[in-house]
């Protein structure tokens, strides 16, 4: 089993979600364009190659494809937008949790993988989606 692919998979719902209203659209943290969970990515502000913050629910939220994919994160839009939603520190918590190492075994993996599918399944329930 690829973990970190089942991992990545069900995060990247979670935060689809999370960043949803009840009618299933979010916002672009980047851009503001209005986009349906299924529609968006879960846009990461500090590169998932850095492990320390790959799943850090602060450093990932939904974001239009076209920002994402496109236009390299709109890294501009995305640290107003993180300021907006956060405040002003979590650059700070940002810059320095990245380097942090951190390696992620099976059992971490496990337990990560089980609480966003119920995070995921909650949500879903909650929003009618």
């Amino acid at each position: 089993m690829n973990y970190k692919a089942k991992l990545d998979r069900i995060f990247s719902e979670y935060v689809r979600l999370r960043d949803s209203d009840s009618n299933g659209y979010g916002r672009c943290i980047s851009c503001g364009k209005v986009v349906f969970w299924k529609d968006a990515d879960a846009g990461h502000y500090v590169n998932r190659k850095h492990m320390s913050l790959r799943y850090d629910e602060s450093n990932v939220n939904l974001q239009c494809r076209s920002c994402n994919r496109f236009d390299e994160g709109n890294m501009i839009g995305y640290n107003h937008g993180l300021i907006e939603k956060y405040g002003d520190k979590v650059i700070s918590y940002l810059d320095i949790k990245r380097h942090n190492i951190s390696k992620i075994g099976p059992t971490e993996y496990t337990v990560l993988i089980k609480h966003y599918q119920q995070e995921v399944k909650r949500l879903k329930e909650q929003k009618g989606l």
